[in-house]
């Protein structure tokens, strides 16, 4: 109920969900979109059946091609770090010229600018914002501050487009 009341401030989402049931659950919380470690036909199509943004994990082009079948055309690259980072998306960029990535897994401020330097990476995840540890013992002022100095990062790595001007 509480994210549900925060959906107009906050955009809510699930992050490894693996089967349909886990959609429908997180669904009914009051998730607005899912992440998905895989490309799993049966949890995009639910998410679909439910009008919901899914962001399905693919690092191969077979995974990526499936991705496309569904209907998609922006897939997680998870783990980044060891499915050949930087250089794997942009030489998956070439043949799916039309995909976008997010990159996460292995992803942190050493190497943000490498990822953030292709065209074809909308956006990038990683825990170094949101230690397990620290959201355990509910430091959201610390959380806040991580999350603060990762964007201002992002920022300064690859600044806006202000669509007027693109």
């Amino acid at each position: 109920r509480v994210l549900r009341a925060l959906a107009d401030v906050v955009l809510v989402g699930a992050g490894t969900v693996l089967t349909p049931a886990q959609v429908d659950t997180a669904v009914a919380a009051g998730a607005q979109y899912v992440v998905s470690p895989g490309t799993s036909r049966a949890v995009v199509e639910r998410c679909q059946e439910h009008g919901v943004a899914v962001l399905p994990g693919a690092v191969t082009a077979t995974e990526i091609q499936a991705a496309l079948e569904l209907g998609l055309t922006t897939v997680k690259f998870f783990p980044a770090g060891t499915s050949g980072g930087a250089p794997a998306i942009a030489a998956l960029s070439a043949p799916f010229g039309g995909v976008q990535f997010v990159p996460t897994g292995g992803v942190g401020p050493a190497n943000l600018g490498d990822y953030l330097a292709l065209p074809s990476v909308v956006a990038v995840g990683g825990s170094w914002m949101v230690p397990a540890a620290t959201v355990a013992a509910h430091e959201f002022a610390t959380i806040t501050d991580l999350t603060t100095t990762a964007v201002t990062l992002a920022r300064s790595l690859r600044p806006a487009v202000d669509p007027a001007s693109a």
